[in-house]
């Protein structure tokens, strides 16, 4: 099996959720999420699977620093999708991406989906 997982390079769930991959003999392409880029399509694909809540994390540093008035984009699928595509740091990490699949976090369900054990 091999994975894609899309993330932070400084983010230590993100390094977590790599070193147990590793460990678990699953493959696994990296993809930095603020250096490398992301497509609307791709934050559009991850919200039609998971939906938005799921994505979206108003947890973060980001959230919290945005204006009122950006927070409000959200309302809509739409504005929430364009909102991080402009913002990749407001997406929950890691997403990874497997057979069609999009799951976010890491946490126990990401990991018996890929038949990982911690």
């Amino acid at each position: 099996m091999s994975v894609t997982l899309y993330g932070l390079k400084n983010c230590d769930t993100c390094r977590k959720a790599l070193r147990e991959l590793e460990d678990a003999g699953i493959g696994t392409h990296f993809f930095d999420i603020r250096s490398d880029g992301l497509s609307h399509q791709h934050v559009a694909g991850w919200v039609a699977a998971a939906g938005v809540d799921a994505v979206l994390n108003k947890r973060s540093t980001t959230w919290r620093n945005l204006p009122d008035l950006l927070k409000e984009n959200v309302e809509t699928e739409h504005g929430a999708i364009s909102l991080m595509s402009q913002h990749p740091t407001l997406i929950k990490r890691p997403v990874i991406e497997v057979v069609g699949k999009a799951l976010i976090g890491w946490n126990s369900k990401t990991k018996a989906a890929l038949g990982v054990n911690s």
